[in-house]
Order: structure tokens, then sequence, then C-alpha cells
């Protein structure tokens, strides 16, 4: 299976919230996991954030960091081409989104993803009515994966 994950549902992998057990199912189900190119500033930022307002300690960011880049470094990266761009214009004039998660479903279009994977509902909507097979695992926030 080709699987497409977004920032929100990756994010999973490294901060213990509803939908990161069934995030690992997919990932262990997939043939192919893609990402967008935007993916990891990302989540680097989402870490940092958490850092800042102390939800995360430094040795906790240091390890999700590490477990980020180990993870994607056997993953296809997608660029932003002249297609995904066209894509994420569409989107964005036919969808109520954020430029960055139309980036992430246009990714997946081009890429044709089997499944796409996300915790935003905008996006879950967005990807839906384009014509993607799409989970949503949800958003709530609990604590940091062991």
């Amino acid at each position: 299976m080709r699987l497409l994950v977004d920032s929100s549902s990756f994010a999973k992998r490294y901060i213990q919230e509803v939908g990161s057990d069934k995030l690992d199912e997919f990932l262990q189900q997939a043939s192919e996991l893609a990402i967008c190119v935007i993916l990891v500033p990302e989540l680097i930022s989402a870490l940092n954030r958490r850092l800042r307002e102390g939800a995360l300690t430094e040795r906790d960011y240091r390890k999700a960091k590490k477990l980020l880049l180990d993870d994607v470094g056997d993953a296809t990266v997608l660029q932003l081409t002249p297609a995904v761009i066209s894509r994420s214009v569409h989107l964005l004039e036919n969808s109520v989104l954020r430029a960055m998660d139309a980036l992430h479903v246009a990714c997946a279009l081009e890429w044709n993803a089997d499944l796409f994977v996300t915790s935003d509902k905008r996006q879950l909507d967005s990807a839906v009515n384009s014509g993607l097979h799409t989970e949503y695992l949800g958003q709530q926030i609990a604590t940091v994966r062991q």
C-alpha cells in the first residue's frame, strides 16, 4: 500500500495521542511511505513549540527529533513541483484549507497514494472530496511516546 501521512498524523509517532496506535498499524501495512517536503519542518516546529511551553523536556525533544529523522530516512520525500502547486491552488479555491494542508493533499493526489492519513477535519473533507481514500486519526494530545 502506498501511504502518505500528513504532519498532524505523523506527529503521533512521537507524541502519544488519539490515533497513535492506528498510525503504527498503517505504517506496518505500507509497502511505500511518502511525505510532503514540508513535513519535517512542520514537526520540528511543533516539537519546539511543545518544548518552549514545557510540555516536552529537552531530552524528550532530542529523542523525538532523532526518531523523526530516522523514520523519514527511508520515505519518499515529495517535492513542491509545478503540478503539486497547481493542485494545491485548486484545493485552496475549492476547500476551506490552510496552505500547508493543501500541499499535503496535493502531494497525495500527485503521488497517487492508496491511503492518505490525516488528523485535520478540513484536510479530511478536502481529501475525500478530491477522491483520495482517507483515514482520520483524531487530534487529542496525551503524552510523549516512550
